[in-house]
């Protein structure tokens, strides 16, 4: 049986913890800078753990990141 191939967007975006969790990076931040607060931008640094559907979703198109 040939390997299952991993999508190539899902794998740019996302990382796998140790315990199996989903991270991405903050949204919001590609442009229109000027119109939000300051508090959105300082909140919105680094990654976040995705909620649970939108791990189910992301490991659907990563098959060997379980």
């Amino acid at each position: 049986m040939p390997k299952m191939k991993t999508k190539s967007s899902a794998k740019k975006r996302f990382k796998v913890t140790g315990s199996g969790k989903v991270v991405a990076a903050q949204a919001g931040k590609r442009h229109g800078m000027i119109k939000r607060t300051n508090k959105f931008i300082r909140n919105a640094r680094g990654t976040a753990v995705l909620s649970e559907p939108d791990q189910k979703l992301a490991k659907k198109y990563m098959p060997y990141a379980r």
